[in-house]
């Protein structure tokens, strides 16, 4: 009890510092201003939230609940750990993705954002700092007006397959992120969804539908527990202890929450994985995330990688701020 109790005023302070210091630029709050101190993109606040919502376990010992959007890039920075937290504790934990509609529309005129072509730079450092592909410069070529169709289109996927709708968002984001693509845009959100394998006509009807009202559902679900950014991920055991990882942080912040809620969580051992095989789990890898899995440099990363596809064992995409890898 006492390391729990240590481990519980540990996080709360990090998460407390975070919006100490956010509340100190309050001032230059935008929703696309995403703070690489704090590893968040965080909304503006309109009115007081308070968390008193119950996070109930399902199946397995603990719970996540993941707040994130298609556009948020610190949610992109996070991939590394949440995949190597699959890979190491995913016989322990459940993840409900919820929508936290990053930017409404463009009324936001505050910080160094105030239109579309403001994120590119922006854009640019956060892939430098989070060490992830990601090109700016979709803000100057075909700007988005709003994260809402995206994250509608990711609760429709989820009415099909919660499994498809994982892939699908992973396929967004590369989308957007690496070929430029305005994932706003039906065409777009479309041909992202016949790669993740869904049901297009189902999807348009449930885009058109159900899905709305899942997104408000999320979007209520949000402010009842104060979600103010993202990434925010609520850890939550049987008897709904929680513990909260709010923004980008290292991979042993997400390692501590969950084994501070289920001590018994036995690690499974996958730094020593053959790089190859994580393409069979993971169909597309950054240098970055095979880092953060086998626990080595990025550099060292990037060779292993750059072998493989030397031998023919993979293709890969290369953009002016990374590359990523892709199963052949």
């Amino acid at each position: 009890m006492k390391i729990l109790s240590l481990l519980l005023i540990l996080i709360y302070s990090t998460s407390c510092q975070s919006q100490m210091n956010s509340k100190m630029s309050k001032s230059q709050t935008n929703p696309l201003l995403c703070d690489p101190v704090t590893g968040t993109c965080e909304m503006p606040i309109s009115e007081k939230s308070i968390e008193t919502a119950n996070i109930l376990t399902k199946n397995k010992p603990i719970k996540i609940i993941y707040y994130t959007d298609p556009i948020c890039s610190s949610c992109w920075g996070i991939e590394p750990q949440l995949r190597k937290l699959k890979l190491e504790y995913g016989d322990y934990f459940d993840i409900e993705y919820r929508m936290g509609g990053l930017l409404p529309d463009w009324s936001y005129n505050s910080g160094r954002i105030s239109k579309p072509s403001d994120v590119a730079h922006h854009w640019d450092e956060a892939s430098l700092h989070y060490e992830m592909p990601i090109d700016g410069d979709v803000w100057l070529e075909d700007p988005l007006d709003s994260s809402y169709p995206s994250c509608i289109a990711f609760k429709a996927a989820q009415i099909q397959s919660e499994e498809k709708a994982v892939k699908f968002m992973r396929i967004l984001r590369e989308k957007l992120y690496l070929e430029k693509k305005n994932i706003a845009k039906w065409e777009n959100i479309v041909e992202a969804a016949k790669i993740a394998d869904l049901d297009i006509e189902k999807l348009k009807a449930d885009y058109d539908g159900d899905a709305k009202k899942l997104f408000q559902e999320d979007l209520n679900y949000g402010k009842t527990l104060a979600v103010r950014g993202f990434p925010t991920l609520f850890f939550a055991d049987a008897n709904n202890n929680k513990l909260t990882v709010y923004g980008s942080k290292p991979y042993a912040s997400y390692e501590n929450a969950l084994s501070a809620l289920f001590p018994e969580a036995k690690k499974k051992n996958i730094s020593n994985t053959n790089t190859l095989a994580l393409f069979e789990i993971y169909p597309t890898l950054a240098p970055k995330e095979c880092a953060v899995i086998h626990d080595i440099s990025v550099n060292d990363a990037k060779i292993i990688l750059e072998e493989l596809y030397e031998k023919g064992k993979l293709n890969k995409t290369s953009i002016k701020n990374g590359t990523l890898y892709i199963k052949k």
